[in-house]
């Protein structure tokens, strides 16, 4: 998993300017490693003082994500953010609907047997999970 310095180099390598505001988006996706909505992010940076108005935050976003920098997961009730880009899969809880990132190898059987049925060769993949908390 990257630090946020790693994302910061990243995003120079990309030919990126780290402005202020874009480095106030991408420490408080690091710091809250949760999967947020841009107007979360919003309340969560003025919440914390930083003065940032929604057009910056969304300008930003959109930047960070299309340049595969941040990730964006569209959900029937909008567009959620996270803190990375690297080839992940997700546990989404059916009751709260929280995101929880998981690092997760698939077995290669199980990816060759898919190959087979499907004619494609995997290169990579990600998986969606949901499920409910198991009663204690």
């Amino acid at each position: 998993m990257q630090s946020v310095e790693d994302v910061y180099r990243r995003c120079r390598e990309l030919g990126m300017r780290l402005s202020r505001q874009r480095r106030m988006v991408l420490d408080l996706l690091w710091a809250e490693k949760l999967h947020l909505s841009a107007r979360d992010i919003f309340e969560k940076l003025n919440d914390h003082g930083r003065n940032i108005g929604h057009t910056s935050v969304y300008q930003n976003l959109e930047a960070l994500q299309s340049a595969g920098v941040i990730e964006c997961l569209d959900r029937a009730s909008g567009r959620l953010y996270g803190y990375r880009a690297d080839p992940h899969s997700h546990l989404i809880c059916s009751q709260s609907g929280a995101i929880r990132d998981l690092d997760v190898t698939l077995p290669a059987e199980l990816l060759q047997q898919i190959e087979a049925l499907t004619g494609f060769s995997i290169e990579s993949y990600t998986l969606h999970l949901c499920g409910r908390p198991r009663p204690s």
